[in-house]
């Protein structure tokens, strides 16, 4: 049996050193490093993300603990308490950003040979934006309400894969539409996006892109009616119209869209959505929307599986550079998701990989199959040809 190292060890090979190298470079990064690398500080950072430890006490004595398995890893020894809390702190946080982009371009290549699951070739993804909250008094710098503190992710979701594609970090009373604004698609790409995003500026705006966007009507938009088009026979599509949107502005713009009213049978209630699709059917624009909620569903499993909702530094620097690793665990468990044979749940993934982190096992067998036992070592191997 060939020997293997740890997992956790097998997870970093995924990242390229030599990229790495020159991205710590890119960001003069350890202009001022005593002997701490980037690299271990990223260790840790991720450690604390696949780990779930809870602050830099727990950080520092989790890889103390494993001292003798920490050169799989590349560095010599856990880093004390106050170095990784100064390197959070004054180390730029945009370095994390491009290993970020790094390892999404692998996992999209991934995500290319996967089955599709719509028949359109247009690219899908979905816009949104989550609060992550936290305390006024620990983060002055995060003002967003009188007596709270948040900062907002905004985040575009690409469905091949379920990869997020792009992310921005800002303060809490960023409005989503000033981040959607300055985005650029390739023309064919459909963005889906709820009524926080209602802008007919951008919408003319998308339109000129060449991009397509499906989205819900606004109860008090001002439309007039150009075309009524036949229902299918299905009685879920109510309406499928080419309406002409008037925008109340100083400059009187009109925008010619499709709206379609759905009936929702599960929650009983009528769905006005509006597009600028003109050629899809009624029903595949009523799906688009709904795969939407995919966004809402990573949300949910990066605040549950991730650090996210409490940080170990109280700076801009620190909490960016948190939720950055944050993202860059979550690529790393879709690539594993992509790869694996075995059907694996997102949080029975992250529960089991966080007891196996510095087991001493091979990562691809163990994903295929988890709870196989693994091959005996080879003295037992001899022993058992030589009965």
């Amino acid at each position: 049996m060939a020997r293997v190292c740890s997992i956790f060890s097998q997870l970093l090979q995924l990242f390229s050193r030599t990229e790495f190298e020159n991205a710590v470079r890119q960001h003069q990064a350890e202009r001022h490093a005593r002997g701490f690398t980037c690299w271990g500080q990223f260790i840790a950072m991720l450690f604390c993300q696949l780990g779930r430890a809870h602050s830099l006490n727990e950080i520092t004595q989790g890889l103390a603990a494993s001292e003798g398995k920490l050169k799989h890893l590349g560095v010599a020894s856990a880093p004390k308490r106050s170095t990784l809390a100064y390197a959070n702190q004054h180390r730029p946080w945009e370095l994390f950003q491009t290993v970020f982009e790094q390892l999404l371009g692998r996992c999209q290549q991934l995500a290319a040979e996967g089955k599709r699951k719509f028949r359109f070739k247009n690219k899908l993804v979905s816009l949104d934006a989550t609060v992550i909250d936290l305390c006024l008094t620990l983060y002055d710098w995060a003002q967003f309400r009188r007596a709270k503190g948040a900062i907002k992710l905004h985040l575009l979701l690409d469905h091949d894969g379920y990869l997020p594609s792009f992310a921005c970090l800002t303060e809490g009373k960023m409005h989503e539409i000033r981040i959607a604004r300055q985005m650029k698609f390739a023309p064919g790409t459909i963005v889906v996006f709820d009524r926080a995003y209602v802008d007919y500026d951008w919408f003319e705006a998308l339109n000129q892109q060449g991009v397509f966007w499906v989205t819900r009507m606004k109860d008090n938009a001002n439309y007039v009616v150009v075309e009524q088009r036949p229902r299918p026979a299905s009685g879920r599509i109510r309406s499928d119209q080419v309406i002409c949107l008037v925008q109340q502005a100083r400059q009187q713009k009109e925008l010619f869209l499709r709206r379609i009213v759905f009936w929702d049978e599960k929650q009983q209630r009528e769905l006005v959505f509006l597009t600028n699709h003109l050629k899809f059917a009624a029903s595949t624009i009523a799906a688009i929307y709904r795969e939407r909620w995919q966004i809402e569903l990573f949300f949910k499993a990066l605040k549950q599986s991730c650090k996210i909702k409490s940080f170990v530094g109280t700076s801009p620097n620190a909490v960016k550079t948190q939720v950055w690793t944050a993202l860059i665990a979550m690529l790393i468990l879709r690539y594993l998701q992509l790869k694996a044979r075995f059907g694996w749940a997102l949080a029975n993934l992250v529960a089991l990989l966080r007891q196996q982190l510095f087991v001493h096992r091979d990562l691809w067998q163990w994903l295929d199959e988890p709870f196989q036992p693994p091959p005996p070592p080879p003295h037992q191997q001899m022993s058992l040809a030589i009965a």
